[in-house]
């Protein structure tokens, strides 16, 4: 199981790549995708939102089921990430890179601090 030390994690297996201007990429982990198994569809619709820590931003679709996806940061949603509209298997492929979901700008940078570090989220993913 693949996770990079530079990110924080969400215990809903979100992860989270801050920039140095206050915006931050949201993706879900590589044990996310694995579970969930081939992704057919990504929707987001919350683009231009401003969201809380833990509230829905949109929905996941794998061959089997639907989840939901969960903010690991408040913050204004900026940017979907285009190319899952085509390509939506990029969060199989590559779900740290070219996977990822959301670009957001920060409320509150702070909430960066409750997110999970590499080794804390691999004790609750079981990697």
């Amino acid at each position: 199981m693949n996770i990079p030390k530079n990110l924080k994690y969400s215990s809903e297996h979100e992860w989270v790549r801050a920039e140095a201007d206050d915006t931050a990429y949201v993706g879900i982990t590589d044990y996310a995708q694995s579970q969930l198994g081939d992704i057919v569809f990504v929707d987001v619709t919350s683009v231009d939102e401003t969201l809380s820590k833990g509230e829905p931003f949109g929905v996941v679709e794998a061959v089997k089921t639907v989840s939901d996806l969960f903010m690991p940061v408040g913050g204004q949603i900026l940017e979907l990430n285009s190319e899952l509209n085509d390509a939506p298997e990029l969060v199989n492929q590559d779900p740290y890179g070219k996977g990822w979901m959301i670009k957001v700008k920060l409320s509150n940078a702070a909430d960066l601090n409750d997110l999970l570090d590499a080794d804390a989220y691999a004790e609750i993913s079981n990697a």
